[in-house]
């Protein structure tokens, strides 16, 4: 039987409303990552941060966001994901509340963490929320096209680093109140088969210790008994929530998804693309900060051509193209410019001119992450049920975490080391810190020409008509079409 639905134009209008919150509320988590790391130095100088306890600003927030995703998603799924959604936005107001009034150092981590609780509940949930509000896959991928350009906005700041947390306070609060009123209630699948209270502990223990141990390898060495011991401690708890998915009555993650090869492909194509893009833009401003001298508004600046092609493409071309070529013919080249990029500024001088040295990676890196990103987080819900589209979601979220983390951890730590050998047999700082940033895009690249591979053979046009997206009867043949 085919349900065919004729909208309203107030429910139209209503829909895209809701989407317009819905990214509101996302958007101020976003730009809450990106204005804390440029408000470090202040916060270091306000509250006596030594330089190794500073870090911890962030990866206290990191590690709850990480850790939380998966289970978030999964917790909307089975009682709501607009009740998840609103408390998660109260929890991270509240939380930011508690940040801005910070007097030491103590407080700050501790609020941070709770700032991750929230940021996570409602980060998890966005993304299924819009996939089911956008049933139709044209409508679907247009909307997927707006979140990807918020998932890729950034901000730097000159306010008194308090107040970078207290702005937070006017946006959750309205976010919050419309979201009350626009989005639809959904009761979710229920708790009557029960929970995975197991699953749920294992997949949170093995996310936080894992995101953890990545983010001190820096300091302790990827050889140190601490990163080695709790890498492993976070890989069983891991390998045990996996075991426990296959045999628990209502599990966590529903294993049936993985079935999907264009979905755990999306995944996989994704840690690797952003462990890349992260990479690139760990090296690239340290390389414009150390070697070329450039101050932060000079950074922001050099970084520009990035956001705006990204934007420009998200904002709907990448969406039709993909719905007149298919997702992969569309990816793929999107991932090669990338990598293109990524190899021209393997290359980079000490001395680089940035409109002949350095322009052209920006660009490259924009257009081919404009054209990619909207695609590949298309393709990964795609594989989703509506009763599974929590966690599917979250699962997004989650492999973008983790890439990012493995990627700027792995690249630091090799950029690191190959400057400091150059050093050591008395090389120039220029020349030895240039050298370690060009094995960083090196290395970046290889990740990025990995997703290719996988992007061009694993990724199948069939897969989307054996697991529809998240869509309903005479939609079904149009969107085998548009994942082809």
């Amino acid at each position: 039987m085919t349900l065919q639905t004729t909208p309203t134009t107030s429910t139209e209008r209503s829909r895209w409303l809701a989407l317009i919150v819905l990214c509101a509320g996302f958007l101020m988590i976003v730009l809450d990552q990106t204005i804390v790391n440029v408000a470090l130095p202040a916060i270091q100088n306000d509250l006596g941060f030594t330089q190794s306890s500073l870090a911890w600003v962030v990866n206290a927030y990191l590690i709850a966001f990480g850790g939380l995703l998966l289970l978030a998603g999964r917790i909307g799924d089975l009682i709501g994901r607009k009740r998840v959604f609103l408390f998660g936005l109260a929890v991270f107001t509240l939380a930011s509340l508690a940040c801005g009034v910070s007097t030491t150092r103590e407080m700050l981590i501790v609020s941070r963490f709770v700032q991750g609780i929230g940021g996570a509940m409602t980060s998890a949930v966005t993304l299924g929320m819009i996939v089911t509000l956008f049933r139709e896959p044209r409508e679907q991928a247009k909307a997927i096209g707006i979140y990807s350009f918020v998932a890729s906005a950034g901000l730097t700041q000159a306010l008194n680093w308090h107040w970078i947390f207290f702005v937070n306070l006017p946006i959750g609060i309205a976010a919050a109140v419309l979201a009350s009123r626009l989005l639809e209630h959904d009761e979710g699948v229920g708790l009557g088969e029960g929970a995975d209270v197991t699953g749920a502990a294992l997949v949170t223990g093995g996310l936080m210790l894992g995101v953890y141990a990545i983010v001190g390898a820096a300091d302790h060495g990827w050889s140190s008994a601490s990163t080695l011991g709790l890498g492993g401690v976070a890989l069983a708890l891991l390998v045990g929530f996996v075991a426990r998915q296959a045999t628990a009555a209502n599990p966590l993650l529903p294993l049936r998804l993985f079935r999907t090869r264009n979905l755990w492909a999306a995944n996989v194509v994704q840690v690797l693309m952003v462990g890349g893009l992260f990479g690139m833009f760990f090296s690239g401003s340290l390389y414009l900060q150390r070697v070329r001298n450039f101050g932060p508004v000079e950074i922001g600046l050099a970084f520009l051509p990035v956001a705006i092609a990204i934007g420009t493409l998200s904002l709907g071309f990448s969406a039709r193209l993909m719905n007149r070529y298919g997702a992969r013919a569309v990816m793929v080249p999107g991932l090669v410019l990338i990598v293109v990029g990524l190899l021209l500024l393997v290359r980079v001088p000490v001395a680089s001119s940035y409109v002949a040295d350095l322009l052209p990676s920006m660009v490259l890196f924009g257009v081919g992450a404009g054209l990619a990103f909207p695609v590949l987080v298309t393709v990964a819900m795609s594989g989703a049920t509506p009763s599974d589209s929590g966690v599917a979601s979250g699962l997004v979220n989650t492999t973008q975490q983790v890439g990012g983390a493995l990627g700027l951890a792995v690249l630091a730590t090799l950029a690191t080391s190959r400057s400091n050998r150059l050093l050591a047999g008395g090389d120039a700082l220029p020349s030895a810190l240039t050298s370690g940033y060009q094995l960083g895009f090196a290395v970046a690249a290889g990740a990025v020409v990995a997703a290719v591979l996988i992007a061009a053979v694993v990724l199948r046009p069939q897969a989307a008509a054996e697991h529809e997206p998240v869509t309903f009867g005479s939609e079904q043949p149009q969107a085998a079409e548009a994942i082809n």
